[in-house]
């Protein structure tokens, strides 16, 4: 069967050491979507971020099954989940495209709801969102929080436990695209597109294979990425703790001349300037880390450097390759 030139849906699924997930995630797009809507065409994508483990061995298995609907790219190294991400949605040629992930915890039975939406409804943007989620209390507040803080500072349609499972017409994923960014934060370009999205909440079930990757340190630092790129209350903060301290540092200082020429009282204590130099150095520290985040990003917009590279593509190779 040949690769369909327009198939009416694709599947982009990033992969990174998820070898034991594959087969089972297989069955249960056969089972659960798949064979749904089988009046449908699709393409099914995988993107393996530079796995160092026998993903690719095992993608290459799945696509000598099914050559015409089973496409694989492989990136020469690990370049992050949001940019073999975002590989796969630019190699996508179907009318609407679910992204989802290789670890079994986003169910293939939401994603034929999500297509289903779409096709009733004609929804450009259908959020698998999750309600619930089978993990440790320490990941659960913490998503928690995440999540919260994006609702009060830049997203407040965002949903309580977030999401990465996502169905996006191609209107959607068009000008998601053309306006994608060298730091980005999925969700918060989902939900910038402004097309109402349609919930879905599941589930999250617990990893049948493997350990999650998605450490504090990775949410620490998409939660800066979140906040510098679509929000500017980190510079509007900045701008008021520094308004504060200058009425307290004027009102101080109108309290110090007033002390000296109405009762010739000098300036008390060392320790106290000491307190309010340090004080204030930091201040002026974290400020400049602030700022230099900006222009970090600023920087990185500006080389224009390419999100990840192709090692090598199925497209052109036959199934024995």
């Amino acid at each position: 069967m040949g690769v369909y030139a327009a198939p009416d849906y694709s599947v982009v699924i990033p992969v990174y050491n998820n070898a034991g997930s594959l087969d089972q995630l297989m069955q249960e797009l056969n089972a659960d979507l798949f064979a749904h809507h089988q009046e449908l065409q699709y393409e099914l994508i995988f993107v393996d971020d530079g796995s160092m483990d026998d993903s690719f061995s095992r993608l290459m298995a799945l696509r000598d099954a099914d050559p015409g609907r089973i496409r694989i790219i492989k990136l020469t190294r690990n370049f992050g989940q949001p940019s073999a991400r975002l590989a796969g949605l630019r190699h996508a040629r179907g009318h609407c495209v679910i992204s989802m992930a290789a670890d079994g915890q986003e169910p293939a039975s939401v994603a034929s709801e999500m297509l289903a939406r779409h096709l009733r409804q004609g929804s450009q943007v259908v959020i698998g969102a999750r309600a619930g989620r089978d993990e440790t209390w320490f990941r659960k507040a913490t998503s928690r929080v995440f999540y919260s803080l994006m609702r009060r500072v830049s997203f407040d349609n965002m949903p309580r436990g977030g999401f990465s499972f996502v169905l996006l017409g191609r209107r959607a994923l068009d000008t998601l695209i053309r306006n994608s960014e060298s730091r980005p934060f999925f969700q918060g370009q989902v939900l910038w597109l402004g097309y109402e999205p349609e919930i879905i909440e599941f589930h999250r079930p617990a990893r049948t294979d493997g350990h999650s990757g998605w450490t504090l340190k990775k949410k620490v630092n998409l939660l800066v990425d979140a906040l510098v790129g679509y929000s500017f209350l980190p510079i509007r903060v900045m701008s008021m703790v520094g308004v504060t301290i200058s009425v307290i540092g004027l009102a101080l200082a109108a309290l110090i001349l007033a002390r000296k020429l109405l009762f010739g009282t000098a300036v008390d204590g060392w320790a106290g300037i000491m307190v309010a130099i340090l004080v204030l150095g930091g201040v002026q520290i974290l400020m400049l880390g602030v700022i230099g985040e900006y222009i970090w990003r600023s920087l990185a917009e500006a080389r224009d450097r390419d999100e990840y590279v192709i090692e090598l593509t199925t497209d052109e190779m036959s199934p024995s390759d």
